[in-house]
């Protein structure tokens, strides 16, 4: 009985597996994290979603003389994490311009993310923990560890799930004249003019992805931050004008009547309308009257994940409005005579990224001109004051799409620039396309990088901003990120709204949260119905090349008479593409033929048949140069 209960137990088991298939093929699935209730496989926020918040209240003091910054800052910390924190870790980015730090070694000094020299860095006076409550009410001075652009501070007692902690620090800095192209500071004939940012200890993310995001400043890589409220106050001397992310909330005491009412009409109004003149610049008369020697000027800022600002005496001020957002232009009279029309570029860009994307999320828009190339922040953006023309317009509506990415979706810069740069990059095509009106613009770039990518130096977009040379950041966080989504929606997927539905609710779902990577392209694939696996890793992951040949037609009459013409096409390169043909006949007719990418799942080889009425004289791959094909010797037959 019991061999027959073996025997039936044996024939009930499921029988061997066959040997584990090694699938190396392009369109093998993309290997991503695991969904899960935080995280969904349709590249949604799950219902178990968290992340932490932080609001500041900052008080600051600028000191021309010294060129310093002395603050105090009171950080309200909410752990909405499912983990007990035994400490924080805040960012100490100004720390990147002491003399040892990894920053300065990694950096020349008179590259673009160094200091040219400068040595400073912070000088932390306290850190404490605020007590409010009951008979532990005071404060308490905590232990911290210095690692870098990093300081870990000790907390007192346990931030149990869902507990809030208190903390406050006290803080200075020397502003940098040249910092990293971010921050810095210039001279004109009427005074300095400052653009402040990475100037408040700021802390780090704690995220569901990696716990403590703790990579250092070195340069290139950009930031990663928690959303909050900021209370913002800025003491200047009263020569000075400032702006700041955010509203400001003491506009009687730091303006004048007649300012006030030109803002009033800006707001409403689709032309300039000029705050401060070329001619009040540095009068008197621009400045509210009394014989203070300091004037401190107050922001508040909603749910945002910095806050920047800029300052001088020299300041002309322009604004207009949209929509019930104020638009503002900063620029000293020395500045390049185009920036006069700047306010015309930070409108077109907010209304054009508002109208195609998402709502623009803030009460203002501002940029300002200055020492700093090109730098982003919440609602307030830096610009160079020698830009002019199509490159100033370049560099207003590229800084102001990064109110999209990352200030609105707060995407971690530092490991994945590609998700801020690249995707902006894109978003600006069509924005210079709509100022311009010119259709062509992103077109001239598919063949561009064909010819970089044909160099052999392309570099994978996913690499950290930090650890691709200099001379191909461009490159890989900004142009190839760019130029995969303008073939994805133009060319690839051949419908472009689609692209731009599943694109939209990507920026939906995501809006003052912190996608990843697989979430953008699980709520991609969500939305266009596709598996873009190929793609995805082909294009981000690695530096695979698109490189379709025709290799030979053949016609030739099948067994009823009729001629068939049979196209043998292969695909050299690793990345595989969509085909699209045209074929010319002896009678001097024409057709275009598109191939959809799944041709390419049985190998690199495919044979295309079809019936024909005349002779094939000439067949071409790609004869529009819709995709970046870097070898396009083989494209055309004959020869």
């Amino acid at each position: 009985m019991l061999g027959f209960v073996l025997a039936l137990v044996a024939l009930q088991q499921p029988p061997p597996l066959p040997p584990q298939v090694d699938d190396t093929s392009p369109f093998r699935r993309l290997t991503l994290p695991t969904p899960n209730l935080i995280r969904e496989g349709a590249g949604t926020p799950g219902p178990r979603y968290w992340q932490q918040r932080a609001d500041y209240t900052i008080r600051a003091t600028l000191d021309t003389a010294t060129h310093t910054i002395a603050g105090s800052e009171t950080l309200r910390y909410a752990n909405n994490s499912p983990d007990t924190l035994h400490y924080l870790w805040l960012q100490l980015d100004q720390n990147i311009y002491k003399a040892k730090s990894r920053g300065a070694s990694l950096n020349p000094t008179d590259a673009r993310f160094a200091g040219r020299g400068f040595e400073g860095g912070y000088t932390i006076q306290y850190v404490r923990a605020v007590r409010r409550l009951g008979q532990a009410s005071g404060r308490i001075p905590l232990a911290t560890t210095d690692n870098g652009t990093m300081l870990r501070v000790d907390l007192d007692r346990p931030l149990a799930p869902g507990g809030r902690a208190e903390l406050e620090l006290g803080y200075r800095f020397e502003v940098p004249e040249h910092g990293s192209d971010r921050m810095g500071r210039e001279q004109f004939p009427g005074g300095w003019l400052y653009e402040v940012a990475q100037w408040y200890p700021r802390v780090a993310v704690y995220d569901d992805v990696r716990g403590w995001n703790t990579e250092q400043y070195l340069g290139q890589g950009e930031f990663y931050l928690e959303y909050g409220d900021f209370d913002v106050s800025i003491t200047v001397p009263s020569s000075f004008v400032v702006a700041a992310t955010g509203t400001l909330t003491n506009a009687v005491e730091v303006l004048t009547a007649g300012q006030r009412a030109r803002l009033a009409r800006a707001v409403r109004s689709d032309t300039t309308v000029a705050i401060i003149t070329k001619a009040e610049v540095g009068q008197p008369s621009a400045r509210p009257a009394g014989p203070r020697p300091t004037l401190t000027w107050r922001f508040a800022a909603k749910n945002v994940r910095d806050v920047a600002w800029a300052a001088a005496p020299n300041f002309i001020w322009d604004a207009s409005g949209w929509n019930g957002i104020l638009m503002q232009a900063y620029y000293a009279p020395e500045a390049n005579p185009d920036w006069s029309h700047a306010i015309g570029m930070v409108r077109h860009s907010i209304k054009h990224y508002s109208e195609k994307w998402f709502p623009y999320p803030y009460p203002t828009a501002i940029n300002i001109a200055g020492p700093v190339g090109g730098m982003e922040y919440p609602m307030i953006v830096f610009c160079g004051d020698r830009a002019s023309g199509r490159g100033l317009f370049g560099v207003t509506t590229h800084e102001l799409g990064h109110e999209w990415f990352p200030m609105t979706l707060g995407s971690n810069e530092r490991l994945y620039a590609w998700m801020d740069e690249g995707f902006n990059t894109f978003i600006n095509i069509y924005s210079t396309r709509a100022f311009y009106h010119d259709t062509t613009s992103g077109r001239a770039t598919i063949d561009q990088w064909s010819q970089f990518a044909g160099s052999g130096q392309d570099v994978p977009p996913m690499l950290a901003a930090d650890r691709i040379s200099g001379d191909f950041l461009g490159a890989a966080a900004y142009s190839k990120p760019a130029v995969g989504l303008f073939v994805l929606r133009q060319h690839i997927l051949d419908d472009s709204t689609r692209f731009d539905a599943a694109f939209r609710e990507y920026v939906r779902r995501w809006a003052c949260k912190h996608p990843t990577p697989a979430d953008f392209f699980r709520s991609m694939e969500d939305g266009l119905g596709e598996d873009l696996s190929w793609f995805w890793r082909g294009w981000f992951y690695r530096n695979d090349v698109v490189d379709q040949a025709l290799d030979s037609v053949v016609v030739r009459p099948d067994s009823t008479g009729q001629k068939m013409a049979r196209v043998y096409l292969s695909s050299p390169g690793a990345l595989p593409m969509p085909l699209e043909l045209r074929l010319t006949y002896a009678n001097g007719a024409s057709e275009e033929v598109r191939l959809p990418v799944e041709v390419w799942y049985l190998g690199n080889a495919y044979v295309y048949e079809r019936p024909v009425n005349a002779d094939v004289v000439k067949v071409e791959v790609d004869p529009a140069h819709d995709f970046p094909d870097v070898r396009r010797a083989n494209n055309q037959w004959p020869r």
